[in-house]
């Protein structure tokens, strides 16, 4: 082809349709406009010979904590973190920043908060709490991309959790609207029950958060799409136990997604030391087995992502209650880290890197209807990544962009480095003296989302 194109893109290996072929990928106006072998532009850029171009990463389970707690996080560190990993897109939890995104006002304010800042584009969830119920329209009509709730107590008093009947209720309202329901599926008469003193012992934390609290949560989801008619997506999937009755609910048609994260493919109970409370997320990190069960759950397609639920905090908040694991806050920071972690675990079991960017790109960006996004194709937005995979690093937490340096990666030997990432054709600048180019994404519009 002899067109004129604004930037060529060319490298050996190229993910085209699940497959790595040679080729060269022709942008115009951030979009790709071809993709072949004898393009032409004002800009051509080569590949090294170690390097595969990937689509941008999308990650639909990110807090980003701004405003309120932007000490944790914000959208500044945030999305230059996620642009370090290969994520080109974000999709925004609605708590723990203050106040939380529950209410038309509190979206104004994030949205307003995020721009200017975002080096990504970032999209936002809205909440369903208690106090909102009946109101969800007023979130769904400016673009949010669907509402997350928790079953049980949140970990911040301004985010509630749902009980049976309020469940119902966001059930029934979401499906009216044509939304879907976000669920953190742990039940609160579970962990009541299994509630100990605390302490170091990372053992007695997994006991006091066991996987019959997810099974019995999961249980009343299922419940209640099968009589709702909802969509319902269940967030961080920890135990393996509830693969078989989500995939009987889905092969009995219901419509119930679910996603897991890099930190429960990657890290075990068993490797965990006692008192190390970076590695403290809810539900937790579970035992081998339970870890090879996930991937399995991957490969058979019962599991749709692989998302980081990157949940910061302070180094004091993590670490500053002497290995505790009761009074420490329960959040892994990965938002960089997730595609050398996914790959260099997945490289261990003879996966290939075609079925875990299936997870972490094209699967993500589909669950939230970013149909331009994901992809390399003729069409979507221009969102690439040059990855050497074979290339291995040792994390150093002070080298990450997160806010805080604490990272339950911190010294991890993994394979993959990201060289580079572009947005909509453009290659990101890391510096903070960069004009951050971002864009806030809406569910509303065309295949490549419409801007706010």
């Amino acid at each position: 082809m002899t067109d004129d194109f604004d930037l060529i893109i060319s490298a050996e290996r190229v993910l085209i349709d699940g497959a790595f072929v040679a080729a060269s990928v022709g942008i115009h106006n951030g979009v790709i406009a071809a993709i072949g072998r004898d393009l032409r532009g004002a800009d051509d850029v080569r590949l090294a010979a170690d390097e595969v171009l990937l689509p941008g990463l999308v990650d639909t389970h990110v807090h980003v904590n701004e405003p309120g707690r932007t000490e944790w996080e914000g959208f500044a560190s945030a999305t230059r973190a996620a642009a370090a990993g290969g994520v080109t897109t974000i999709i925004d939890m609605p708590l723990n920043s203050i106040p939380p995104t529950v209410d038309a006002p509190a979206l104004d304010l994030k949205r307003g908060v995020a721009a200017g800042k975002a080096v990504v584009d970032v999209g936002f969830w809205g909440g369903a709490i208690p106090g909102n119920l009946g109101r969800l329209r007023e979130l769904q009509v400016r673009g949010v991309f669907g509402f997350k709730c928790f079953l049980a107590p949140s970990g911040v008093d301004e985010f509630p959790h749902l009980d049976a009947d309020q469940l119902d209720a966001a059930l029934k309202e979401v499906a009216a609207l044509g939304a879907v329901l976000i669920v953190h599926a742990e039940d609160p008469g579970v962990l009541a029950a299994n509630e100990n003193a605390g302490g170091t012992g990372y053992g007695d934390f997994v006991a006091s958060r066991p996987k019959e609290a997810e099974l019995v949560a999961i249980d009343r989801v299922i419940d209640g799409v099968r009589r709702t008619g909802a969509r319902a997506h269940i967030l961080h999937l920890s135990s393996a136990a509830a693969l078989p009755r989500l995939a009987a609910a889905r092969s009995e048609g219901l419509p119930i997604t679910v996603e897991t994260c890099p930190h429960y493919l990657c890290f075990t109970a068993e490797q965990i030391p006692d008192g190390a409370t970076a590695f403290k997320c809810c539900p937790p990190i579970r035992d081998e087995g339970n870890r090879d069960l996930l991937w399995r759950g991957l490969a058979d397609g019962v599991i749709d992502a692989i998302v980081s639920d990157h949940s910061p905090s302070t180094r004091e908040l993590k670490l500053g209650h002497g290995g505790d694991f009761a009074l420490a806050w329960g959040g892994i920071a990965g938002l960089q880290l997730g595609l050398p972690a996914v790959w260099t675990e997945a490289g261990r079991r003879g996966i290939r890197l075609e079925r875990v960017l299936e997870w972490m790109s094209r699967g993500p960006a589909d669950l939230v209807g970013l149909r331009g996004k994901g992809r390399i194709e003729v069409g979507a937005d221009a969102d690439l990544v040059a990855f050497a995979p074979d290339v291995t690093f040792t994390v150093d937490v002070d080298k990450l962009f997160h806010r805080n340096r604490v990272s339950a990666y911190d010294g991890a030997e993994l394979a993959g480095v990201v060289r580079g990432t572009w947005l909509r054709g453009e290659r990101v600048d890391l510096t903070l003296a960069a004009a951050p180019r971002g864009k806030l994404l809406s569910r509303l519009g065309t295949k490549h989302a419409e801007t706010l």
